[in-house]
């Protein structure tokens, strides 16, 4: 019998692969980073291919790691960076164009052109639970097949294929153009503002609207059931990929966010707080997105609210790459650590806008307050501290929308390591700040998806039990510094708004009519 499930996880600055046992337990990793590409100042890019050749060497190197062949596999599970869009020539296997990333903004006038259709950024809200915003997969789509030479018309042939990393992955694994499966899960689907979160179908008249050929989309299928197998020639040839999920819904899942109530905060590139809704769809008024948390096979789906941050880890990366205040990213709570507070400097990385719960296309990045008292180490500390106050931004608009106030959060990515931002965020939310012992629940969301759908886990009780904490962060702070923080926050965030004129050519999203 099969003794692992292997998972990889195709992020926004690298691609790896797990393999966990029965316990859910680490039995290997490997991973890789890949080319972060900037043709122009608001414009992100990855390119494909680089992405698709990680991912198998990644996969190789995990199992050769245990020395495990295909045969000890159970099932793989996908997870990906949502939103990055991708279009390739299903006869040739080439993309068009290299993936844009999630964080790109250079579709601000296809969105302004479909709001002008009637609606503004909300026409879709209440079919897709989206804002029309730069953020979303559809657009971008758009953007390739006005902008490159012959896409469109070879997209009206039936030759160009769409979808987000999930797809072009899953499409490669299983032979690609040998007979490769074109298919995402809901969760992605979610994503891309094409999807009715009702009908869980493409929508034909916002596929129109886009100027989107439906033969271009995948097939939309749940998070837990077999797409397909590997193909043979692979290292994990046979073993069924079975489950698929979007990166932010596959931490809640890795988090057994099951119950509706529950919420978790990954802190990543960006910082996505989900918070389980059950089967109730919930539409927000303050400036959050509805999305499908998940659907095993063929149980009802089950939804979310979700405030999406747009630059927290990334802005420890931005610290190093850019300004060369540190060298590796663990310094910045070095640095941090050596003062003890921000010296009234604010750093709001608004580098892509602002997104939620404001949703402001016309901001840029600040850091205000400064003073000859300030310096690198007050920098660094208000840049973590500039992650847990975009946080507490989004856990009020949840707690607005849902009527119940968080009353914990469980939290996991990259920086969950790291006392100085945990116990800071605990203190502006009065709430505890809870580690899981397996803090890679994205991972680890993907691999439950995967051996749910094949048997190796026999159900989420089962999942339940697995779960261990590893550390808490008890709330220190009185609520009246925590309201004087919040304050001098906000006048910082006022600074980053009206910096991008309609004229300029980097505009990022526009803001739902509610926020």
């Amino acid at each position: 019998m099969s003794s692992y499930i292997a998972a990889i996880d195709q992020g926004t600055t690298s691609t790896r692969c797990m393999i966990f046992d029965h316990d859910g337990k680490i039995a290997a990793v490997a991973q890789m980073e890949h080319e972060q590409i900037f043709p122009k100042a608001g414009w992100v890019e990855h390119d494909a291919k680089e992405i698709w050749n990680n991912t198998r060497k990644v996969t190789a190197e995990a199992l050769a790691q245990k020395d495990l062949k295909a045969s000890d596999i159970a099932a793989v599970g996908i997870t990906n960076q949502r939103e990055t869009a991708l279009v390739w020539d299903k006869t040739t296997g080439e993309p068009v164009y290299n993936a844009i990333v999630w964080q790109d903004t250079r579709t601000d006038d296809i969105c302004d052109e479909l709001g002008a259709l009637g609606g503004g950024a909300e026409r879709y809200r209440d079919k897709v639970g989206l804002p029309l915003a730069t953020y979303f997969s559809g657009p971008k789509v758009r953007w390739i097949l006005d902008n490159v030479d012959g896409a469109r018309e070879k997209a009206e042939k039936g030759d160009l294929l769409f979808g987000n990393m999930d797809t072009w992955l899953v499409w490669n694994m299983t032979g690609g153009v040998e007979g490769g499966v074109h298919i995402t899960d809901v969760t992605n689907a979610s994503r891309t503002l094409l999807m009715d979160l009702s009908t869980l179908d493409w929508d034909e008249s916002i596929a129109e609207d886009m100027k989107i050929p439906m033969s271009m989309l995948p097939e939309i299928r749940s998070s837990a059931e077999e797409y397909g197998k590997v193909r043979e020639r692979g290292v994990l040839g046979g073993v069924p990929i079975a489950g698929i999920l979007g990166d932010q819904q596959a931490a809640t899942f890795g988090q057994v966010c099951f119950e509706p109530g529950t919420a978790k905060n990954t802190y990543g590139t960006g910082n996505f707080l989900l918070l389980n809704t059950g089967e109730e769809k919930v539409m927000s008024k303050n400036g959050l997105i509805t999305t499908v948390c998940y659907k095993i096979g063929e149980n009802k789906p089950i939804y979310a609210l979700e405030g999406s941050i747009a630059v927290t880890g990334s802005l420890v990366q931005w610290l190093r790459d850019n300004l060369g205040l540190i060298k590796q990213a663990p310094e910045v709570e070095d640095l941090a650590k050596k003062v003890e507070d921000n010296g009234d400097v604010y750093v709001v990385p608004a580098f892509s806008g602002l997104f939620a719960p404001h949703w402001r296309s016309d901001a840029r990045g600040v850091i205000v307050g400064l003073t000859r008292y300030a310096n690198k180490n007050h920098i660094a500390r208000a840049a973590l501290e500039a992650v847990a106050f975009q946080s507490k931004e989004v856990v009020d608009a949840m707690n607005a929308d849902s009527g119940v106030d968080l009353s914990e959060l469980k939290v996991d990515g990259g920086m969950v390591g790291n006392d100085t931002p945990m116990q800071f965020q605990a203190d502006l939310l009065g709430v505890p700040v809870i580690r899981p012992e397996i803090t890679e629940t994205t991972c680890l969301g993907a691999a439950y998806a995967a051996g749910l759908a094949v048997g190796f886990w026999k159900d989420e009780d089962e999942l339940r039990k697995q779960w261990a904490e590893d550390k808490r962060w008890e709330p220190e702070m009185d609520s009246e510094q925590v309201t004087a923080l919040m304050t001098k926050w906000d006048k910082a965030v006022k600074r980053t708004l009206d910096w991008v004129k309609d004229t300029d050519s980097d505009a990022a999203p526009e803001a739902p009519a509610n926020a």
